[in-house]
């Protein structure tokens, strides 16, 4: 299987690491070459002119599904023209009371080549599909291994 890694650095700017007193502010480098600005999510005193990880979750999601999508779509002779989405994550507290992410609401827009017209329940089927097989998808609704070095 592949190994698909990033790089992740934060380096503290304040004289000392005190609780509430210093900056989240880290980048990450994806490929070797394209750098993002991360920082807490608004409502945690996070920047909101930069990313968070939660944002970075619904992406990650959002992205998956539709590559998944595309792929089923393109196997059934769909002539996807387009796809957009807003990807949504919402941060609550989950049943054992921990904060996080509770839910991801995707909001996926696909058009077609003209003269294309595909019924709103077989459209629907799709995107369940596309659900069903995103990798994203799966490893959210299993368990996560954290490996510390």
């Amino acid at each position: 299987m592949s190994d698909l890694s990033i790089e992740l650095h934060w380096q503290r700017s304040e004289t000392a690491l005190q609780a509430g007193n210093y900056s989240n502010v880290h980048t990450v480098q994806y490929n070797a070459g394209h750098e993002v600005q991360v920082d807490a999510a608004p409502d945690w005193g996070g920047d909101p002119g930069n990313t968070n990880p939660e944002q970075a979750l619904a992406a990650a999601l959002s992205s998956c599904h539709m590559m998944t999508f595309l792929a089923l779509s393109a196997k059934a002779g769909w002539p996807v023209a387009s796809y957009h989405d807003r990807a949504v994550a919402q941060l609550g507290k989950n049943a054992r009371g921990q904060m996080s992410v509770t839910r991801i609401d995707l909001h996926p827009k696909v058009r077609f080549d003209t003269g294309f017209d595909i019924e709103a329940d077989k459209l629907e089927q799709m995107q369940e599909r596309a659900h069903r097989y995103c990798f994203i998808a799966n490893t959210l609704a299993d368990s996560v291994e954290i490996n510390v070095l």
